[in-house]
């Protein structure tokens, strides 16, 4: 078994959320660590639930804001549905996956997490006008 550090980062490299899971499976494909990783934030969330939501993707009928999505009054969200918006957000190129130092570019990819376990998210933001 395996303990994943999952971290979300800027683009210049700084941390702004990091949780560590442990028990997972020594290898995995990049679709259910991806899928894995917004069921454990969801989880998280819906065990206290708030209005913000500082989650990888935005929820559906949520606002954009600073660092996080705006859920308006407190409810609970979907993880299967977050984890869709998170596939369809990786093929769209909405955020890269690095394992360790490397870059993930196929959700079918295997990655064995007792080599490298530190996954770091980076969310993209489109450029406007360009």
């Amino acid at each position: 078994m395996a303990t994943v550090t999952f971290r979300d980062e800027t683009a210049t490299g700084r941390t702004t959320e990091e949780f560590t899971l442990p028990g997972l499976p020594e290898s995995i494909t990049a679709r259910e660590l991806v899928r894995l990783r917004v069921r454990e934030e969801v989880a998280r969330f819906n065990a206290a639930p708030s209005t913000r939501f500082t989650g990888l993707v935005r929820p559906v009928e949520a606002e954009t804001e600073l660092n996080g999505y705006r859920t308006g009054a407190k409810r609970r969200i979907d993880w299967e549905k977050q984890a869709d918006i998170a596939e369809r957000a990786f093929r769209r190129n909405g955020f890269v996956l690095l394992v360790g130092e490397r870059q993930v570019d196929d959700l079918s990819e295997v990655i064995d997490l007792t080599a490298d376990p530190v996954v770091s998210f980076i969310k993209l933001v489109p450029l406007v006008g360009g």
